[in-house]
This record gives C-alpha cells, structure tokens and sequence, in this order.
C-alpha cells in the first residue's frame, strides 16, 4: 500500500490525484491530521487515517500494512525536523520498503534557512537505515500568486529577490513526480534535484501577470527586512515571514535557478509554464 502524510493540502491532495491514476484506490492511505477534512478523499475510496505529526501515538496504527511512505514537509517552520523524526521513526518500526521525502532544491548546498530542517529531516532519514529517495523541490510557482489580489489592487508585486532568476514549477508538476518515484521501481538511495523548464526574474513575472491581467502591474524591491515587514503585516507567523523573506533575499543569487531538467524527464512531459499557472490564478478569482 502506499501512504501520503498532509494528504489534505495542497500538494497532498494532487499527490493523491496522481496515484489514483496509477494504482487502485484501495491501495492509497491519506495520513491526515483530522480525517472529518478528508471526506473527499474518502469518498475516492482512498482509505484515510489519522496521523498526526505531533501525536506519534498516531502513527504506528497509520502505517499499519504500508510498504511506501511520502513524507510531505510539515510547514510548520522551526518544529518541522522534529515532527519528520517522529514519521521516519515510525516509518522504520513499520518496515516501510521506501520513505520518500519532499526536501528542497540543493538542500545540501544552499544558504538559504528554509534548508536547514530539510537537510536535517534527510540526515535523520539516512541515520535511520529506511530505504528513501529524496525529491527536492524547487520553489512553487503559486508561491508567487499568493498576494495576487493585493498585486492587482496596488499594482505591484513585492519581494527582495532583486534579478535573481527562478525556475518554479506547477504543484501538479512535483506531485506527479512524487507519485512516480512512489510507485516506481528501485528508488531507494535516489535524489531528485527537481525544478521547472523555463526560468524568469520576478520582473519578468509580474509582467506576465499584468499582460494577462490587463492592468498594470510592476515588481518591487525591497530589502529583506523590509519585505519581512510586509510578510507580518499580511498576517504570516515570525518564523515563517523570516524564512520567506530570507529565501527571496538569497535567491538574489540564483539560488532557485537549475537548468538540469531533471522533473521534466522524470514526468515525462514539459512543466507547467509559468505563463499557464498565472491564468489559471486570474480564472479563479474571476
């Protein structure tokens, strides 16, 4: 059987989607934190059991008769390797043939904050001796969108990442690949540094976005303590608001920029364009 932990988030529930399409849906576990949110899923025929991050009590009942695991990343900035400890532990007393994890892009070798519980929680799965293969995740497009009607009203997108270049894809992209590696052969031992075709700058993005907006719509920059401002005042905990602004300022240099294309021959297929998961933004808040 295999199990996806968040199962009810965003890049849960399309991990879901991906595996119905490839195996049957008696064989798929959402691991959610509160199964009442997961009647959808359920009504899928996906089984849905909770397993909470914070409760490992949860877990072994979990993961009772899975074979393969994907961890997704909690987001619950600064706690995060402690509750992944917690799944991994768990993953390895239930004798899962393979852990996959949603780790970062070059989570070994970037500045960046966002990395270190990522590159923790991956020395915590290879001291634990569960086979795993590791997907790093480059940076979401829909990352970018999340201010998109504040972008609208004042005419501007904000960050500090200044010409720094990011090579984003769709959620859909990265969950296809996890329910590949999932359900695919020998995994174990496999790190997937995965990221989008085409890059841009978040000039070039809010450009986009203005041409298919139809208003205009210019990018910002400012500082990162000044766009760590910006990211408390729209209501983002501490952790999570310095995190994200450290990221922009970091990828000044490049940091979320990979021309390896290694998600687009793992999928099969080119990734989402940019310019699509823009559109698809503006048709839903139409």
């Amino acid at each position: 059987m295999y199990a996806v932990t968040g199962a009810t988030g965003q890049l849960g529930r399309l991990v879901i989607d991906a595996l119905l399409a490839r195996v049957p849906a008696d064989r798929i576990v959402a691991l959610v934190r509160d199964p009442g949110k997961a009647g959808d899923l359920a009504a899928k025929g996906v089984a849905v059991r909770e397993a909470d991050y914070d409760r490992p009590d949860t877990l072994a009942a979990a993961l009772d008769g899975v074979e393969r695991v994907l961890l997704i990343s909690s987001d619950a900035v600064g706690v995060r390797a402690q509750q992944h400890k917690a799944v991994i532990d768990a993953a390895r007393d239930a004798g899962v043939r393979l852990l996959a994890y949603t780790s970062m892009l070059r989570a070994d070798a970037t500045p960046a904050k966002l990395a270190a519980e990522h590159k923790a929680t991956e020395d915590l799965i290879a001291a634990s001796g569960v086979p795993a293969a590791i997907l790093r995740n480059g940076w979401y497009t829909e990352n970018h969108l999340m201010g998109l009607a504040h972008a609208l009203d004042g005419g501007a997108m904000v960050g500090a990442a200044g010409e720094g270049r990011f090579s984003s894809a769709a959620r859909a992209d990265y969950a296809e690949a996890a329910a590949i590696v999932l359900t695919g052969g020998d995994q174990a031992g496999r790190t997937y540094e995965l990221a989008g075709d085409r890059a841009y700058t978040l000039a070039e993005f809010a450009a986009e976005l203005s041409r298919q907006a139809g208003r205009p719509v210019s990018y910002r920059d400012l500082s990162q303590e000044e766009y760590k401002e910006v990211l408390l005042g729209a209501g983002l905990p501490g952790p999570l608001a310095e995190a994200l602004s450290d990221e922009d300022a970091v990828s000044r240099g490049d940091t979320l920029f990979d021309d390896g294309g290694v998600l687009a021959r793992l999928i099969g297929r080119p990734t989402v364009p940019m310019a699509d998961t823009v559109a698809a933004a503006l048709r839903a808040t139409a």
